[in-house]
């Protein structure tokens, strides 16, 4: 692989000397330099596109062109007579002006191909095919051809360092605007041409009155003929695990029809090779394009989530059968009304294997070092569903309402051996269900006044049940502490009956959530450059808890504990919940807006009246109280391609019912926690500085960021030990807590070579308290990630990345330190207009001081034929884990440890995959 990596390079490099510059100025006829000219150059002997340029505002522009061949240069610019030249590249670069003339007619030569990349406004405009290299599949492989475009680690698009909020096709919502289901999905053949819109604004009434240059939104333009009529393809295919019986199977067909009426989309999933198309994670996530109507307000309330929130990412399992089905429907009746929604269902199934050391903090004061192996099946069905209508009479109204609900049936069990506690089998189950609707009306009264009123509701219903089974020998409850299992202590402050063999320990919880988010905005224009914006909005939240800790006996009788523990006042806890939560926020909003030449200053501020109370076993905790909170905003737009943003806001946030809940609950069998029922707000101050530049003359991307937090009357835990089983609760601490973050990126694109460069530096402050001892828990992280990608329209494609992290960790009384190297290089080459060759690989090394250095590759690769890239048949050979390694390395740390863990993976899988293209 070493050789391969050579070659890659030299063969970049080789490329890199063949070719020369062509650079000069684009002016008028009277001198003046043209921005955002477009400029072409067309190869005499393949009529290819071989090169393009936009001119800056200086009206330079540049061509990467390769020697000794003879192009057409075609220049041209919106209202002048496009100008057509033919030139001869020999061996040194060339220097060449253009002048334009003024032109009412058409054109008299018409342009042989379209500009790669365009802009009109705040619409960037990229030409697919002119990207595309053969080898495309997917719209995620187009995505990645454009500069200025990322996909993320969670498969999510990133422009200008900021991730796309919604994608469309033809102007309809695909799912809602999911990024990560369009990327995976939509065949790459259809793709004619993709939009970027800056600054989107969902609200077309509200576009001059508020700040969006942090929304982003996509739309993908199909080509011709992929209206009216069915399009997309259906793969199947097969193949053989290394363990014997174990047939490999995959169907996954993903049938899309756009009309200018309707549209519907159609996909598929089920197999077994890990090939998702959403994992659990991933649903659970699926936001269904809701936004609270309080996001600007400074409040935040937790209503927590109380599902499986530890379902294993589907790259960490040893084996995985999935399904999935998701429909999407848009129907436009007329053109005041539009109609659409989802429907989907997702089901996983997973076998897992994870061995780890963990290193807890403070480790003097007794806390003893763990080994775990942990053996797990994970079982999740989800469905999720929505229905959109927007009503737009006219341009001054606009009614929207949408309906979103969710039901799961999850269960997680894990057979546990730990070097400290022993054997532990436990289960954990889930059935949540939740009804989030949505009403927005925005009406426009006339030229200086609009309204926007905007209401969110939403139900929410979860039941946990937790179930483990821990051993115990009752021969030993009263010997010395170092004969006792090492349960025994925490199952005597449960009060659970320690004469058994083994505890059967269970817990029931139900949490029932119910929230009102609304506000009503009105904006006042005062002039062009100017407006104020008065909100007038409520949260109101109602949180009903029960829960109950019990015990079956050896002999499966039901026995209910009470509980021998007590808090720092000396008040017992009970193993049961009855709790009821109620949170009040109403708030007086005033933000005024100015533009100034390259500056727009949004000052704001608002006022809120909270009321906080909970009642507790009869008991009832008041807390109401008033707050301003500021905020400011500052964007210095340099041009429209170039800008600075300062932000300020200072927020408020609440927490859930369970940390309020003074009865025990019980997240595993090594984790238990007591709420407190006077918990106060945490108060935060948060500071950004965000920069990007996309410069078209040169292709150079940059994207920057700082980020400051401190976090004021922070509420945290206070953590107890007995061996590594940890009791915790809650309260308002003094300390502050704070964090800085820097992230940037820079690309540029020479010729066909595109180099980018990722910086990212993070570090914390965080109080730490365990067995009531204050530590100071300090943490910087570091990482640069490199790389260099090739774009050639007939030669094969090298990407080659480097990915460098270093983390250290003064925790407690432990220093830590860890060492990530991870090369990877991926290669791809379209073969005699028939063959398509794809491979990547990856080399990931870890060093630690809390485990032994280790390492981990990854290798796959697939190679596809079709008679050409008109043919309905393709044939795929795809293999995955070459190297059949069988596990990765991770090394960590979080608050109160830090970890070493070897996840076990899918072994090697060789499938064979028929596609049909409709």
């Amino acid at each position: 692989m070493k050789h391969f990596i050579m070659l890659a390079l030299l063969f970049v490099v080789g490329n890199t000397f063949a070719q020369l510059k062509l650079e000069g100025v684009v002016k008028d006829s009277i001198g003046n330099p043209l921005e955002l000219a477009n400029v072409i150059a067309i190869n005499q002997e393949t009529k290819g596109l071989e090169s393009y340029g936009i001119t800056n505002s200086q009206g330079q522009y540049q061509l990467a062109l390769t020697k000794n061949n003879t192009y057409t240069i075609q220049v041209s610019y919106i209202g002048m007579k496009t100008f057509e030249e033919v030139l001869s590249a020999k061996e040194a670069d060339i220097t060449k002006n253009f002048t334009l003339k003024d032109d009412n007619t058409l054109d008299e030569i018409q342009l042989t191909y379209e500009m790669p990349v365009t802009i009109k406004g705040d619409t960037l405009t990229y030409n697919a095919d002119s990207f595309n290299k053969g080898t495309e599949r997917k719209l995620e492989d187009v995505l990645k051809n454009l500069p200025g475009v990322e996909i993320n680690a969670d498969g999510k698009i990133e422009i200008e360092g900021k991730v796309v909020n919604k994608l469309m096709v033809n102007g309809k919502d695909f799912f809602d605007g999911d990024s990560k289901l369009a990327t995976k999905n939509i065949p790459s053949n259809a793709v004619d041409k993709i939009q970027v819109l800056r600054n989107y604004a969902e609200v077309g009434q509200l576009s001059g009155v508020q700040n969006n240059q942090d929304n982003v939104a996509i739309n993908i333009k199909l080509k011709e003929g992929k209206e009216n009529f069915w399009f997309g393809n259906v793969t199947v295919g097969g193949g053989f695990a290394p363990t014997p019986n174990d047939e490999l199977y995959l169907v996954q067909p993903k049938l899309f029809y756009y009309s200018p009426k309707y549209s519907i989309n159609v996909i598929g999933d089920l197999n077994n090779t890990g090939e998702v198309a959403l994992t659990g994670r991933d649903i659970r996530n699926f936001g269904g394009g809701f936004r609270r109507p309080s996001g600007g307000s400074g409040t935040t309330i937790n209503l927590g989530d109380n599902g499986l929130g530890s379902l294993t990412n589907l790259g960490n399992a040893q084996t995985i059968q999935s399904k999935l089905t998701a429909f999407n429907f848009s129907y436009a009746p007329n053109k005041a009304l539009d109609i659409s929604g989802f429907a989907i269902y997702n089901s996983n199934r997973l076998k897992t294997r994870r061995e780890s050391f963990v290193r807890y903090t403070d480790s003097d004061l007794g806390i003893p070092d763990e080994e775990k192996v942990e053996i797990g099946r994970e079982a999740t069905n989800q469905g999720l569903a929505k229905l959109s209508l927007r009503y737009k009479p006219d341009s001054n109204n606009q009614l929207d309402y949408d309906v979103l609900g969710r039901i799961s049936d999850d269960s997680e069990a894990n057979g546990i051996f730990s070097s400290v506690v022993g054997n532990t089998n436990q289960l954990d189950k889930a059935k949540p269900f939740s009804i989030n609707q949505n009403v927005n009306y925005y009406y426009t009264l006339n030229e200086r006044h609009i309204f926007a009123f905007e209401a969110q509701h939403l139900l929410k219903d979860e039941d946990p049940f937790y179930n483990a089974l821990l051993v115990n020998d009752p021969t030993n409850n009263d010997g010395q502490p170092n004969e006792r299992d090492a349960f025994d202590n925490t199952a005597e402050g449960l009060g659970l009956n320690r004469d058994q063999f083994g505890y059967n320990l269970n817990q029931e919880r139900r949490i029932k959530s119910n929230q009102l988010d609304a506000k009503l905005d009105y904006y006042y224009i005062l002039n062009a450059t100017s407006n104020i914006n008065f909100t007038l909005g409520t949260i109101l939240s109602n949180q009903q808890f029960d829960s109950n800790i019990f015990q079956f006996l050896d002999d499966g009788s039901y026995f209910d504990p009470i509980a021998n523990i007590t808090d720092s006042d000396g008040n017992s806890i009970r193993n049961e919940n009855d709790t009821e939560y109620n949170f009040s926020d109403v708030y007086l909003g005033v933000h005024y807006r100015l533009k100034s030449g390259k500056f727009t200053f949004t000052p704001g501020f608002s006022l809120h009246a909270y009321g906080n109370n909970n009642t507790q076993f009869g008991e009832a905790y008041k807390d109401n109280f008033f707050k301003i909170l500021p905020d400011f905003e500052t964007l210095i737009q340099f041009k429209k391609s170039e800008s600075l943003t300062f932000r300020y806001n200072m927020q408020n946030s609440f927490t859930d019912v369970t940390r309020l809940a003074q009865g025990l609950i019980l997240n595993n069998y090594n984790s238990i926690q007591y709420g407190t029922p006077d918990l106060q707000n945490a108060l935060s101050h948060n500071l950004s500085l965000r920069y990007f530049s996309f410069n078209l003359f040169n292709y150079t991307n940059i994207f920057a960021s700082l980020n400051y937090n401190k976090n004021i009357d922070q509420i945290r835990s206070v953590t107890q030990f007995d061996n590594v089983i940890r009791t915790s609760t809650y309260f308002n601490s003094n300390f502050a807590d704070e964090s800085v973050s820097a992230f940037g990126r820079i690309q540029r694109t020479f010729g066909k070579l595109r180099a980018s460069m990722g910086v990212n530096y993070n570090y914390s402050k965080s109080n730490q308290f365990i067995q009531d001892r204050r530590s100071i828990n300090e943490s910087f992280s570091q990482s640069y990630s490199p790389e260099l990608r090739t774009n050639f329209k007939k030669a094969p494609n090298v990407s080659l990345k480097y990915q460098y992290r270093v983390t250290d960790n003064n925790q407690g009384t432990n220093k830590s330190k860890f060492t990530t190297n991870s090369p990877s290089i991926e290669f791809d080459a379209y073969i005699w207009n028939a063959f398509t060759f794809k491979t990547d690989y990856s080399y990931t090394k870890q060093n630690s001081d809390v485990g032994p250095s280790d390492s981990y590759q990854t290798w796959n690769a697939s190679l596809a034929y079709r008679k050409d890239k008109d043919a309905k048949w393709e044939y795929e050979l795809r293999a995955s884990n070459l190297l059949n390694i069988d596990s990765n390395i991770n090394n960590g740390s979080n608050n109160i440890s830090v970890y070493s863990s070897e996840t076990f993976v899918l072994p090697r899988f060789v499938t064979f995959r028929f596609i049909y293209t409709l």
